[in-house]
């Protein structure tokens, strides 16, 4: 079954999702950033791209953070709330807003990222200060491993809030997202063993599972070996070009990519968690989701930004085989 079965007349899940968003400038593709004159803007972040679009694709969600009180802190939220998400931020009258720089290039040139987010924010934001209602009030609770990389103070805060979550009924959601420019493997590592006790529901890129938590193989071997020594309710195993395979203790569901013409690579894998939990925070099973999440993916590659400005019907289009390119 490809349609959600959230309606109007029933109160969808609802996803909270903390971490840090980022003021995004991207280079025209032509042009490295020592000699562009001009930088598009957006705003980007993990947790908050899994909050739009599990948002747009029916859930209700929440995005928790710690911004500065300042333009462009309100600049964050107001990007957010455009797409009907809920913002609960503990305001700050030092840091700043994280910036990183995406420098767009074609083959062979590729793209490259350079970050300078600190002393931003949120890098010192803790459980005492942020929101946590919209944490036990959740369905469900998403963080990243993006999150506890930016500081010791993150790693405790990340931690807490995924055991009050734990500890107040909601399903809790971890995406290992690692990222070799904030931290090394064995840091990485030591972190995110200490919150897998705490996750239900475990994400991981398959070179990270073996590069990072030393989990290798083949992939469904990995997706068990991760389900079994880290006692979650589901791992799912992206896996680039191959597309992503899950497993819940009983079966293992694969789903292959779906092909899509790229604009804009960056936040694709946050629109598969988007859409992948708005359809199994829905109920619907595992194949369902692993569709949805795929095609949330594609769309999210011919969009620019990070988020996933994407509609259900587009989603449905997709997965009916509808190849239509253009809507009259």
């Amino acid at each position: 079954m490809h349609t959600l079965s959230t309606t109007s007349n029933v109160t969808p899940p609802h996803l909270s999702t903390f971490g840090e968003s980022l003021l995004r400038l991207s280079t025209p593709i032509d042009k490295p950033i020592e000699t562009t004159d001009a930088f598009d803007v957006h705003i980007g972040g993990a947790e908050g791209n899994v909050a739009v679009a599990a948002k747009r694709l029916g859930l209700d969600a929440t995005y928790v953070t710690k911004l500065p009180q300042t333009p462009l802190g309100e600049k964050v939220t107001t990007a957010y709330r455009t797409h009907g998400v809920d913002t609960a931020v503990a305001w700050s009258g030092q840091g700043r807003v994280g910036t990183y720089y995406l420098e767009r290039g074609g083959q062979p040139r590729g793209s490259t990222v350079v970050y300078d987010r600190a002393d931003s924010a949120i890098t010192t934001a803790t459980f005492e200060e942020i929101p946590t209602e919209p944490f036990t009030a959740a369905d469900a609770v998403h963080v990243t491993g993006i999150t506890p990389a930016l500081s010791a103070t993150l790693a405790n805060t990340s931690r807490e809030i995924l055991d009050l979550a734990a500890n107040s009924g909601a399903t809790t959601v971890f995406d290992v997202n690692y990222r070799s420019n904030l931290w090394e493997s064995m840091a990485a590592a030591e972190t995110i063993e200490t919150l897998r006790p705490l996750v239900d529901v475990l994400f991981v890129a398959q070179r990270d599972a073996e590069n990072v938590l030393g989990y290798d193989g083949e992939a469904e071997d990995v997706a068990r070996d991760l389900f079994a020594s880290g006692d979650h309710e589901l791992v799912v195993l992206t896996r680039e070009e191959k597309g992503a395979l899950a497993f819940d203790g009983e079966q293992t569901v694969a789903q292959p990519v779906i092909e899509t013409e790229t604009a804009d690579a960056v936040g694709t894998g946050d629109a598969f968690v988007g859409g992948f939990l708005a359809a199994w925070l829905d109920d619907e099973d595992l194949t369902t989701a692993l569709e949805w999440g795929a095609a949330t993916a594609a769309l999210k590659r011919t969009i620019a930004g990070d988020m996933a400005v994407v509609r259900r019907e587009s989603v449905e289009s997709i997965l009916e085989g509808d190849t239509t390119t253009i809507s009259r």
